[in-house]
């Protein structure tokens, strides 16, 4: 595994394209050897060099990350989830009805 901190846009020109997202590319070297390019406009382009076996080892460590980042993420946005300082509240209790409907009810008990 190598960092390359400055590359040259002319260094992956003829090599095969395998991947690629707006900021993000994974070239084929030869060799299993792979390059992941950062293609930042605003930034130089790095890359790092990794073998096919070292892409395997991290992809199973990203997915951990991903999984990790998503747990935290999707808890925040579950319906389940109290923002700080709010209380649980009891589903079917009289919050549930409007102002409204809990008047009329009470006037038409006997």
């Amino acid at each position: 595994m190598d960092f390359i901190e400055h590359i040259d846009q002319s260094t992956v020109e003829g090599l095969e394209l395998i991947a690629e997202s707006n900021q993000f590319a994974i070239y084929a070297v030869g060799s299993q050897t792979y390059l992941l390019v950062q293609r930042h406009e605003g930034t130089p382009w790095m890359a790092l060099r990794l073998s096919g076996d070292g892409l395997f080892r991290i992809s199973a460590l990203l997915n951990d990350t991903m999984r990790h980042l998503y747990r935290d993420l999707a808890s925040q946005l579950s319906p389940n989830h109290l923002a700080e300082g709010q209380h649980p509240r009891r589903i079917g209790g009289p919050d549930d009805l409007p102002h409204d409907a809990l008047i009329e009810a009470a006037d038409s008990l006997p």
